[in-house]
């Protein structure tokens, strides 16, 4: 654009920006991309995604080593951790992937990659550790952090979050969790299984308070089953060190308790990455310390985008990849294109897991939608007994017009189960045709099938047909 150095300028070097970063510059887009850190990725790559699964792997691969004589094997003795080759396992498999998100690919499209702390001077300019640089247009894609909870005494305790809990050099010799969303729960678990005794603090009465409860309690249950110890309805009062690490007082059912542990884990939720971006000064408008988008990804400055975490909607990696897509229609091609959640899948990666797609029972109740459910346990699925795993579930949420309004699964690799049913919503595939596609046997695929031909079986065999078919043929069964 025309009197200004570039004709995009990206704030943030995760997902969402990095979506719009290598679109925009592949249309011939002149590109700025900035960002804080001293390396491209983001949370995701760096303190998110990546290491977490890396680290949910390496805990999964001892916990089916202790397994050993469920399947007719040998008793296998379990020698402790040394996390230090767990920690450089997970540094390794980041280096892999940074080759794909490294400064060297992106410049080779033409992007105009810089570090360093950017803030607005005016709606059009940065200043990036005093260098003023220009854009026709910008997006804010800076991404969340740990929000950090106000809780007396905290301030004195040395906490971890998910920023350095992979980088430790020993296995905690006991470890407190406060919170009980998707990050809190695959960490608990999986320090259990790498055999640090963990005791998990949530404040409501179920952990991933935004599921359902039926299907949250096979996440629970697994974890208990780990050795993984609850403490629900929780408040927290003070935190505060003690000779052996930290202490957490707590109120429950209202009596005082004290948890103690050696080290501190705080997963209490995210907070978008706004501070210091001066955004209040050029009229960006913040909800909640969040930037206020519409469905075309617009702040309340018509030139200025946001995408990602920094928007606070949809906290996942994929979201953010989407919402760069909706920027790029919408900046770029200047064809408005709406965001739409609608399909909006997500997954939590403890053992089993627990992912959903569309409505829930619980969003369906506060939308105040009429649904019906059908329900398949995994004890059913030959695949999942074959190998250990039939715990677990599968729900759809029909309309009251008989079509997929939503569907969660409870299972091991649910996210990858859920991939069918996210292909069927999106492409508006009904449950017949689910019902009569021939799936590989055995799998655990077989359960998308079953549990759509369920529903269609109630039908079908029905008395009314029976009555039809004795009517038509004279049958006599």
């Amino acid at each position: 654009m025309a009197g200004y150095d570039y004709d995009l300028g990206i704030i943030g070097g995760g997902a969402a920006g990095l979506t719009v970063a290598a679109g925009a510059s592949r249309l011939g887009v002149k590109v700025l991309l900035l960002d804080k850190e001293p390396r491209l990725g983001g949370d995701c790559l760096h303190y998110g995604c990546v290491p977490s699964k890396t680290l949910i792997r390496t805990a999964r691969v001892r916990h089916l080593m202790g397994r050993a004589e469920e399947f007719g094997l040998p008793p296998v003795a379990l020698p402790p951790v040394d996390y230090s080759m767990v920690s450089k396992r997970i540094a390794e498999v980041i280096s892999v992937i940074q080759v794909h998100d490294s400064v060297e690919r992106f410049s080779s499209l033409g992007v105009d990659v810089r570090f360093g702390n950017s803030t607005f001077v005016d709606d059009h300019t940065v200043s990036l550790d005093g260098s003023r640089i220009s854009a026709g247009k910008w997006v804010i894609a800076s991404g969340s952090s740990p929000d950090v909870p106000r809780i007396q005494g905290l301030e004195r305790v040395p906490y971890l979050t998910n920023v350095d809990i992979f980088s430790l050099k020993d296995l905690p010799k006991s470890l407190v969790v406060l919170g009980g969303g998707p990050i809190a729960v695959e960490l608990a678990q999986a320090f259990r299984r790498l055999g640090c005794p963990v005791t998990l603090i949530q404040r409501s009465a179920q952990i991933l308070s935004g599921e359902d409860a039926d299907m949250a309690a096979y996440v629970q249950k697994s974890m208990e089953k780990d050795g993984v110890e609850f403490i629900l309805n929780a408040g927290v009062d003070e935190a505060r060190p003690s000779p052996d690490g930290v202490e957490v007082r707590l109120t429950v059912a209202g009596q005082d308790k004290v948890v103690k542990g050696a080290q501190l884990l705080v997963a209490m939720g995210r907070r978008s990455n706004t501070d210091g971006l001066g955004l209040e000064r050029i009229g960006v408008a913040l909800d909640k310390g969040s930037v206020r988008v519409d469905s075309r990804m617009r702040t309340s400055v018509p030139h200025i985008y946001a995408a990602g975490d920094v928007t606070g909607q949809h906290r996942f990696t994929h979201a953010a990849g989407y919402e760069g897509g909706i920027v790029i229609s919408n900046a770029v091609f200047l064809l408005p294109r709406k965001a739409d959640y609608t399909w909006l899948p997500w997954c939590t990666y403890t053992d089993p897991e627990l992912a959903s797609v569309g409505l829930n029972e619980k969003r369906a109740r506060k939308k105040g939608v009429e649904y019906t459910t059908v329900i398949e346990e995994f004890s059913s699925s030959d695949r999942a007994l074959a190998e250990g795993e039939g715990a677990g579930r599968i729900k759809i949420l029909l309309n009251k017009k008989g079509k997929p309004a939503g569907c969660q699964i409870a299972s091991v690799h649910a996210g990858e189960l859920l991939s069918e049913w996210v292909a069927a919503v999106n492409g508006g595939v009904g449950l017949a045709t689910l019902a009569g596609a021939i799936h590989p046997y055995p799998t655990l695929g077989e359960i998308n099938k079953k549990v759509a031909g369920k529903l269609l079986g109630e039908k079908l065999f029905s008395d009314k047909v029976r009555k039809i078919l004795r009517l038509l043929f004279s049958y006599h069964g």
